[in-house]
């Protein structure tokens, strides 16, 4: 390829962190795109002949790509196909310590002999000499230093550099496998520390559901310890007029003494529940490709990341720490694949600092899946203790008392989060009057665990429904009639005293569920098959759970441009990590301005054209603190969030929506009644009463209450000659409710659910227009008149927005060896306006592959054992195949959306959810046996068939 001049490429942009120019080259983006003879991506093909409410893409903007073997990777580059870099590309890998119960004390290459000896060791005694360590989130000892013990299994120990690849490949053969590589001092047991974090959620209702909590972390605060004690945490004493935390130990106290003490009527059922450490098992494993050039003081990394802003800005805060000195970074965030596993992972970290020992060489460091199992981030597995009681007379739920245990592993990554989530979303589909629900995210020398697809719920939410199955069957009463007794409703309260977010549609889920053949024929059904089937047992199981989507502190930015010829592009924060995010933004931009965008940009960090700032903790801060942020009119809670936590489809469709609307209200629309009105006595619409609500797109073209229908590129040139708006990059934040502000739009004063907002003008624009438009992109920044943001109390709602999933399993077990065969499944899915049917379809069905997977399948033991001994790959690891997950068998059905105005719902992990209880719920019809632990294996059906 032909090597090309940086400073030449004008559409690689610059924004300045901590004093560092950062240039960012997405996937997608020019500036990637000249990386490889080929464009990748291909423009949204829109099938719009049924108007705008019918109209679908053709297929996903990276489908061709993907179905021809075509689409790029971050594993796939080398230094060569890099125009700017060096054509020498050096190797590296890690050694990492097997063993976390004994001190670490050095390491012995003999094995590699003289021939293999890397070009360069790097060690922590470099680090330490270096001022090197990692960013604060990923803890400490980035290198573990001789005389201390591993905090996990599989720390890292060394990294080894080579400048070509055969001796690189030769010397990590030679190294891998082999225990007497690294050294070892007697036995001294593991490092044992205080938990991550630690939550406890305490309500106690009113009278009825609608009525004022008594207690409620919404309406007073969560409780948290009050000192660690061996390192375990110590409540508060209970006092019912003492402090916040002390009121809510009292009313814990008393929803104890209740559970223990029940009154006649009640049922009270005790169960512990474990799930297991799962792997993340994502496409691409971790890797990067990094280039320090010492000369110019610039650092050059190629990194799959979920979240390229938290790359940028950790990797400055790391060289700042050292003796290397930073001018200028430059960041390729390229397509991947993750689920969770590639949102704030340490891996790009390790090619950053290989990078910098490299003697000015491109180095690649990049796992093999032996490596991937060892150091990806993995699941939690949970431990849970669960007590609900039940009126055995009226068939409500009384009380749910739960403790949570999540196994964090060696590093706290997201693993408070993650224990807190899990905890909030245990009460699944129902309404509990009162709860006490505490969770810890221990420390323990696993490997660490992180956000991985699920986020705790998958584990608590599967307990609840195999729970309330059993509770079902004890009282006499039909699992689905029970559900439907106790689901939660609209205005109803959360375990935190929060009232969900719009309509909760799970009884509409249940409903369909019930009338559906699979359960009505349930009965019957087991009776013929087993006759026909002999030595098989079959069954039928349900489940159903809704999921909270978003993390309380959502950000995102998004332009929209549309140019004179009347092309859209759009740019956007989020990245694209295999879901088809930048599909569905694209087909957002349609809902105002009639079409999809033709170009799409992702992981966009440069916003140089609405200059935000941030500063703060968003889920610590006080109002206090946050009034007096406010003031600032370009402050915000938050500056952008990674692509996690299900937010795709609703909250960065928020951004792109409203940009898209604030051209077409302040620019398409206006261009429009400028064309309806011209002529004598106000044109065609004088004599008719014209509001913007009534605005259409049939067609490609625009027309409301009865006026002419203009075609799109009319409304483009019009808009353009008038100077109205052609262009804006908004953002945006969500706690647990959208931030809106007051702004000025060519005279007129608006209120809109954003809190920053600049604005281009069209060709047209006089000179007060176009002087306005003054940032380096050409955009007039408006500063807010007020701004209302969510007040901080909101953080103690937990989760606010739902999606629901309810699913049905077929199955038969074989009696001889245990087998689970999933004969069919059928999802009723409840999520809102559907962006495109057939990503959400999609969705499910990789959700669903991967529930399967975690109920009947896939386990890693925590410890010595485990991946962490760097000995496992998929010879050991089962994952589901097509033929484990009735791939031709299963249907779904998607409920209708109550009107057109519904928002889409974040479905992305709620999918994988509910097959999980549905699985265990059918093994214990089939069998008469309900199992607590996952997975459920042929060797535990055959010890209870024994």
């Amino acid at each position: 390829m032909t090597k090309l001049d940086l400073s030449r490429r004008s559409f690689l942009k610059a924004s300045v962190v901590a004093g560092v120019s950062v240039y960012v080259a997405p996937m997608g983006g020019k500036a990637f795109a000249a990386l490889f003879e080929e464009k990748i991506l291909t423009p949204i093909q829109w099938d719009s002949s049924n108007g705008q409410s019918g109209g679908r893409v053709k297929f996903r903007i990276d489908g061709m790509a993907k179905v021809t073997g075509a689409k790029v990777f971050a594993r796939d580059v080398r230094a060569r196909d890099m125009p700017h870099w060096p054509d020498q590309q050096a190797h590296a890998f890690i050694l990492r310590a097997t063993k976390a119960d004994r001190n670490f004390l050095g390491f012995d290459l003999g094995l590699l002999g003289d021939d293999l000896k890397p070009d360069r060791i790097v060690t922590a005694a470099d680090l330490a000499r270096d001022g090197l360590a990692f960013p604060a989130f990923y803890g400490e000892d980035m290198l573990l230093p001789p005389g201390k013990t591993a905090a996990y299994l599989g720390h890292a120990v060394a990294i080894l550099i080579y400048n070509d690849f055969a001796r690189f490949r030769f010397a990590k053969d030679k190294l891998q496998f082999k225990d007497e590589v690294i050294q070892y001092g007697p036995v001294t047991g593991p490092l044992e520390r205080d938990p991550w974090g630690t939550f406890r959620f305490v309500r106690v209702g009113g009278a009825t559901s609608f009525d004022d909590d008594v207690f409620s972390s919404l309406k007073n605060a969560p409780v948290f310890p009050s000192m660690m004690r061996k390192h375990q945490p110590v409540w508060p004493d209970g006092q019912e007029h003492g402090k916040l935390g002390e009121q809510g130990m009292f009313y814990a106290a008393q929803i104890q003494d209740q559970l223990d003490h029940p009154p006649a009527d009640w049922l009270v059922m005790e169960r512990n529940y474990n799930t297991q450490s799962v792997d993340t098992a994502a496409l691409e494993p971790d890797n990067a490709n990094c280039w320090y050039d010492s000369a110019s003081q610039a650092l050059h990394m190629v990194v799959p990341t979920q979240s390229p802003g938290e790359v940028v800005d950790s990797a400055i805060e790391m060289m700042k720490k050292g003796k290397f000195p930073l001018k200028q970074l430059f960041l390729h965030p390229c397509y991947t694949v993750g689920y969770g596993s590639k949102d704030h992972y340490n891996f790009p970290f390790y090619g950053l600092l290989t990078s910098l020992y490299a003697d000015g060489k491109p180095v690649r460091l990049a796992n093999d899946r032996y490596e991937q199992f060892q150091t990806s981030i993995k699941r939690h597995a949970f431990k849970m203790h669960y007590r609900i009681a039940v009126d055995r007379k009226s068939g409500l739920l009384q009380s749910f008392k739960g403790e949570f245990e999540a196994n964090g592993g060696g590093r706290a990554n997201f693993s408070p989060s993650v224990a807190m989530v899990g905890a909030t979303a245990a009460q699944s589909i129902y309404y509990f009057p009162k709860n006490d629900l505490a969770a810890v995210a221990i420390a323990s020398r696993a490997i660490d665990a992180g956000s991985a697809r699920g986020y705790g719920t998958l584990q608590s939410m599967a307990a609840t429904e195999m729970m309330i199955d059993e509770m079902a069957e004890k009282l006499g009463l039909d699992a689905i009639d029970f559900r439907l007794k106790n689901a939660l409703r609209s205005g109803m309260k959360n375990t935190q005293g929060a009232i969900p977010a719009g309509a909760i549609r799970v009884d509409e889920v249940l409903q369909k569920a019930k009338n559906h053949p699979l359960w009505i024929n349930r009965t019957k059904k087991k009776t013929e098959y087993e006759a026909g089937h002999p030595g098989y047992r079959y069954g039928v199981g349900f489940a159903c759970v809704q999921k909270d989507f978003g993390t309380g502190a959502e950000t995102s930015f998004a332009k929209v441009e549309i140019s004179a010829d009347g092309q859209i592009h759009l740019s956007h924060s989020a990245a694209e990590i295999g879901t088809g995010m930048s599909t569905s933004q694209a087909i957002a931009c349609a809902k105002w301005l009639g079409k999809p965008a033709h170009e799409v940009r992702t992981s966009v960090t440069d916003w140089s054209d609405l200059p935000v700032v941030t500063s703060g903790d968003p889920y610590i801060m006080s109002q206090a603190e946050q009034d007096k942020l406010a003031a600032n009119p370009r402050w915000s809670p938050g500056y952008s969030s990674p692509s996690s936590a299900t937010n795709s489809a609703f909250y960065f469709t928020h951004s792109t929506r409203e940009a898209a609307r604030v051209i077409f209200m302040h620019g398409l629309w206006p261009a429009a009644m400028a064309i309806w009105s011209q002529g004598i006595g106000g044109g065609q619409a004088a004599p008719l009463v014209v509001r913007v609500e009534d605005a259409r797109w049939v067609d490609g073209k625009l027309s409301a209450a009865g006026l002419e229908a203009l075609p799109y590129q009319q409304l483009v040139t019009k808009a353009h000659e008038l100077g109205l708006v052609t262009g804006a990059t908004v953002h945006v934040f969500n706690r647990w409710q959208w931030t809106e502000a007051e702004f000025e739009i060519l005279g007129n004063l608006t209120r809109i659910p954003l809190d920053g907002l600049s604005l281009r003008y069209g060709d047209g624009a006089d000179k007060a227009r176009k002087a306005r438009m003054s940032t380096g992109g050409g955009y007039d920044v408006l500063n807010r008149k007020k701004v209302f943001i969510p007040p901080t109390q909101r953080n103690n709602a937990a989760v606010t927005y739902y999606s629901a999933v309810g699913t049905l399993v077929e199955l038969a077990v074989h009696e001889a060896s245990g087998k689970v065969e999933l004969l069919t499944h059928h999802s009723i899915m409840e999520c809102g306006n559907q962006i495109s049917p057939q990503l959400v379809s999609g969705q499910l069905q990789g959700g669903l592959a991967m529930g399967i997977g975690h109920a009947l399948h896939e386990y890693l033991p925590l410890y010595e054992d485990g991946p962490g001994n760097g000995s496992w790959n998929f010879n050991r690891y089962q994952l589901p195949r097509a033929k484990d997950v009735a791939v031709w068998s299963q249907t779904s059905e998607v409920l209708p959306p109550l009107t057109e105005t519904d928002p889409p719902k974040g479905i992305a992990e709620v999918v994988m959810i509910p097959v999980v209880g549905a699985i265990v719920n059918g093994i214990a019809h089939a069998i008469g046996h309900r199992f607590t632990d996952l997975p459920v294996t042929q060797q535990n059906i055959q010890e209870v068939l024994a």
